[in-house]
């Protein structure tokens, strides 16, 4: 009010032959004003999303259903999901069931494996309260939407996408759904509006795609996705006891190269009294010319969450043989917990079931609205 006063005095003194000549240029000036400022509020409210899909931040992941997860997965990226949950209201974490059919699967196995992802998730601390917890195949949207996402990916860009290349050279062919998985992955992200997607560092082209995709929809159709971002993960790769240039992974051959949260104390401690190192006998971290101890350094700074400085420099005046027990006893102490936890929920089926239903209905009431919007940027409805 005392602005406007002072801008119609300002008004009067330039125009002070005639009141009413300045009076009318400061209504002139006012009905401008007015226009300017109406035109900047109706573009803003253009680009904002319809009220019921307001943007908010939101993080999602999924997790294949191979079992029992191992160490490197749990170091990985498990231990980080439960701190996400301090951190952020609104949380999805999907066992991406869809995703594991692009090989084949025994269905008896692929269901309990299903059930031990669930069990073990629960057992690190995935609280099904605080988190939505569900399984992908039982959202039907995500199928839905993939296929219409599909249909704006070109095929050269998914091509390009290194796991395409390096899983089909490994079997000769692949399969249609290995070659448009990443856009299934896309869709994941995408139908929850995520903001904010955990991922390693090999799965970051993959969120790209998601990004592109979330673009070239909006471009087309008009803005309802949000472009997520990657929450990158601190933790180096887990590698594999028997071969420290590789990471640890479920289906290494070599059964003492890999350890599973499941795993016995006994069975920890021979698999790190058998990791290759090397002939000598000092505790260093050095990745590229002393993989093998490097690898003990980074698994022990990541349970006991201390530096690799401070790891080695605790290990100092120990060799290689007296470090593995050190670090086995350190694991042990860590997975104990969790591994009792996951073999107490296997054995409560029903409540498995339930977290995952339950999971699954909480995500229907997140993707249906989004998907019917799409459905009508399309021109399905």
């Amino acid at each position: 009010m005392i602005y406007r006063a002072a801008l119609l005095c300002t008004f009067v003194k330039l125009h002070s032959d005639s009141v009413d000549e300045a009076l009318a240029s400061y209504l002139q000036w006012l009905d401008f004003y007015f226009c300017v400022w109406s035109f900047y509020v109706l573009s803003v409210l253009h680009r904002l999303p319809p009220p019921s899909l307001k943007t908010s931040v939101r993080v999602f992941s999924g997790i294949q259903p191979t079992g029992v997860p191992h160490l490197g997965n749990y170091l990985g990226a498990l231990e980080s999901w439960v701190g996400l949950q301090e951190n952020y209201s609104s949380i999805l974490y999907s066992i991406v069931d869809l995703h594991s059919i692009t090989v084949p699967q025994d269905p008896a196995q692929l269901r309990k494996n299903i059930l031990d992802v669930t069990a073990s998730l629960l057992a690190c601390g995935i609280d099904p309260s605080r988190v939505i917890l569900f399984q992908q195949s039982q959202v039907s949207e995500h199928a839905e939407l993939c296929w219409i996402l599909g249909c704006l990916t070109s095929m050269p860009r998914l091509r390009h996408l290194p796991q395409w290349k390096i899983k089909s050279k490994q079997k000769n062919e692949g399969s249609v759904g290995l070659y448009t998985y990443p856009v299934l992955q896309a869709a994941d992200i995408l139908l929850y509006r995520s903001t904010h997607v955990p991922v390693g560092e090999d799965q970051v082209q993959h969120l790209e795609l998601a990004q592109d995709t979330a673009r070239i929809f909006n471009n087309q159709y008009g803005e309802i996705f949000p472009e997520p971002q990657a929450l990158l993960s601190s933790m180096r790769k887990v590698k594999s006891l028997r071969d420290p240039t590789s990471k640890m992974s479920k289906s290494d051959s070599q059964k003492l190269a890999t350890v599973h949260l499941t795993d016995s104390p006994e069975d920890i401690v021979l698999k790190f009294r058998k990791a290759v190192t090397d002939f000598t006998s000092e505790v260093t971290y050095d990745p590229e010319r002393r993989p093998g101890v490097s690898n003990l350094v980074a698994i022990h700074a990541a349970v006991t969450g201390l530096s690799v400085e401070a790891v080695v420099e605790q290990a100092h005046g120990l060799d290689t043989a007296r470090y593995k027990q050190v670090v086995a006893d350190t694991v042990v102490q860590k997975l104990t917990p969790i591994r009792d936890q996951i073999q107490k929920l296997r054995a409560d089926v029903g409540y498995l079931e339930t977290v995952l239903a339950h999971g699954a209905s909480r995500a229907r009431e997140l993707a249906a609205p989004v998907l019917r919007q799409v459905q009508k940027l399309v021109g399905f409805c």
